[in-house]
């Protein structure tokens, strides 16, 4: 067994190898054009004609070659031959012109259609339920997709290419189609002794014989493309094994680890083991051999079709059926004609390949926005009179049978500064996530002035509450954005919220005041901020939203003892006529607070203030207390 069995298991059943109908390979990708235009408008109609200019430009210049060729090997009249001369530079200078310009409007809709595919994803998470985003199999969706992308571009990267080949395509078989009536309507004297190839049956058999030649081309070009696609599984999870592992040799979070623990050596034992890319690997066994030879077999078919060409073309104009001239005017246009219908094919035979990978990325796309957003718009209250209860919820995580939260009873009093504490798992973060209707409980309802919470707008409701989550985020943009939200804001407004935080004396330290930018991706002269300055910023961006609600998740886990006593010395301050609920596992800090809410197993075991539950010493609060206490004792 290797090491990471466990982890394969996920991947197994999921490689690309099921039966996909015509039907659904162009229902699929036709739903796939439609939303590339919607969002990218034009990327289509670029697309389409520069591959039509590339498509048609061969033949043009072909038709016109050849007549000066027929001209220059027969009567060779000057005039016709500046004719055809000026029709082959001006026709060459046209398409190329036509094909820069294009090709140049194309490149730009290209590159706004990779842009809008960075985004896509990322407005998809942005609008989902929390409760889908927060799932697993949510992410592991996104993350098939994005290495599924890595493996061989599939998914919405291939549609684009996809109108490439099939306008050239078409617009090459029509061009060749017209090009090449006439090698089957000239005829050979019936007084030559190639007279023969008029015959109806020679030309349906040469005919056959060059539809079977063009044929097998794509069958097997299609067969390694489908192999290709049958490895999707195994390459996904090697690349996912490649990206996750080599971060530990450059980012910062594994320098320290690196050096005292060295990960890099397990981990280059774990990519050993599970080397998807290497020389034994099924996907290496199968590019050597069926992938291999498939792709070998599709390369060598236009040799033999042109063989074929050649020698049927000649003959007939050994025979006078025509003039040199317009031997190259058959082969070239007959070898087209081939290559387009093969072009064709192929695509078909990728787009069949690609179905399964788009329907993933459609998967992940659809997934239903199911959390009601009611209709009812919260009033904004000078006096903040916000009251918010939960009436017998009850609440387990999708996918989960055991209840997270069970019959839960609770009223915030305005104004009040109530602590929320307990062992880890026992409901306290689930508990604020339900206030904030980052999830809708399945029993019970919780309700704001007496109304149940789902009926109201919900940006609305969400805009009740500042949050300071425990594994809060900043961008690396400048501070004064970072504390807003915003590029446009109250600097002085900014400026007493930091303050209040406690981050005064850093923020005079900085050379750009409020335009410092955090860390240095963005800014070469930006800050590195600790985990306490870190956590006090996350404190100032609470207060500038100015909400009648103030969460705060461990708001002082990384700030030292001074730091924290200062914060809490003046929270009163701070906060105001805001109600406050904190979470925290320093109990030291429940004291100045107006009620506590002991959580256990997900039900509150215990109400009061710290004074009275200290003293229950039976009780859940007590145990906690004197657990950490002993410690100071």
């Amino acid at each position: 067994m290797t090491p990471l069995d466990g982890t394969l298991i996920i991947y197994q059943g999921t490689g690309m190898n099921t039966k996909t109908s015509l039907k659904e390979t162009l229902q699929t990708h036709l739903r796939a054009y439609k939303d590339i235009q919607k969002r990218c408008p034009g990327v289509i109609l670029a697309t389409s004609s520069q591959a039509i200019l590339k498509g048609i430009s061969p033949y043009l210049t072909i038709y016109f070659s050849a007549q000066l060729i027929n001209e220059l090997s027969s009567q060779r009249r000057p005039r016709e031959l500046m004719l055809w001369v000026g029709c082959v530079v001006g026709t060459t200078a046209l398409l190329g012109l036509g094909q820069v310009l294009c090709k140049r409007w194309y490149n730009i809709k290209k590159a706004l259609f990779k842009e809008m595919m960075q985004t896509i994803y990322t407005d998809q998470f942005l609008s989902m339920d929390y409760a889908e985003a927060d799932r697993h199999e949510t992410r592991d969706l996104y993350n098939q997709i994005k290495e599924s992308e890595m493996w061989r571009n599939w998914g919405f990267n291939q549609v684009i290419p996809f109108v490439d080949w099939t306008f050239e395509a078409i617009t090459g078989i029509l061009g060749a189609i017209v090009l090449t009536v006439s090698l089957f309507t000239q005829l050979v004297p019936d007084t030559h002794s190639l007279c023969f190839l008029n015959s109806a049956w020679i030309v349906i058999g040469v005919v056959l014989l060059l539809i079977v030649i063009t044929c097998l081309g794509p069958l097997a070009s299609n067969h390694a493309i489908a192999l290709e696609a049958s490895l999707s599984s195994e390459s996904r999870f090697g690349n996912r094994l490649f990206s996750r592992f080599t971060r530990l040799g450059y980012e910062n979070q594994y320098a320290m680890d690196h050096r005292m623990y060295h990960p890099y050596e397990l981990s280059n034992y774990y990519m050993r083991q599970e080397n998807r890319f290497g020389v034994d690997s099924r996907v290496a066994k199968l590019s050597l051999t069926s992938i291999g030879l498939s792709g070998a077999f599709s390369e060598a078919i236009p040799a033999l079709f042109s063989g074929v060409v050649y020698v049927f073309v000649c003959l007939k104009a050994l025979g006078g059926a025509f003039g040199i001239g317009s031997v190259t005017q058959y082969v070239s246009a007959v070898t087209a004609l081939s290559m387009n219908v093969a072009l064709l094919l192929e695509t078909v035979g990728h787009m069949k390949a690609n179905t399964p990978f788009l329907k993933t990325t459609y998967a992940f796309l659809d997934i239903p926005h199911s959390m009601y957003q009611g209709s009812l718009t919260t009033e904004k209250r000078a006096d903040r009179d916000y009251e918010i209860e939960f009436k017998d919820v009850s609440f387990k995580y999708p996918g989960s049978d055991l209840w997270a939260l069970r019959h839960v009873n609770m009223k915030f009093k305005i104004g009040s500064r109530i602590a929320v504490v307990g062992e880890n798992g026992s409901g306290k973060s689930t508990f604020i996530k339900l206030l904030c209707r980052l999830y809708d409980p399945q029993e019970g309802v919780i309700t704001l002035n007496g109304i149940d919470i789902r009926k109201y707008r919900y940006q609305d409701y969400l805009d009740l509450f500042s949050v300071v989550f425990q594994d809060f985020q900043q961008l690396s943009q400048p501070l004064g954005d970072n504390v807003a939200g915003s590029m446009h804001y109250d600097k002085t407004k900014v400026e007493q919220c930091l303050k209040d935080a406690g981050f005064e004396e850093r923020l005079r330290e900085l050379p750009e005041g409020l335009d410092t930018y955090l860390y240095r991706d963005f800014g070469k002269d930006g800050i590195e901020v600790s985990g306490g300055e870190a956590q006090k910023i996350a404190i100032a961006r609470a207060l500038y939203k100015d909400a009648p609600f103030i969460i705060l998740d461990e708001p002082t886990a990384a700030l030292d003892p001074l730091a924290e006593a200062e914060i809490y010395s003046q929270f009163n301050a701070i906060v105001k006529d805001k109600t406050a609920i904190f979470i925290s596992h320093r109990l030291s800090s429940c004291q100045f607070c107006d009620e506590i809410l002991v959580f256990d197993q997900g039900t509150i075991v215990q109400k009061g203030t710290h004074a009275t539950l200290v003293h229950e010493e039976k009780g859940k609060y007590s145990a906690l207390w004197h657990a950490q206490a002993q410690y100071y004792e």
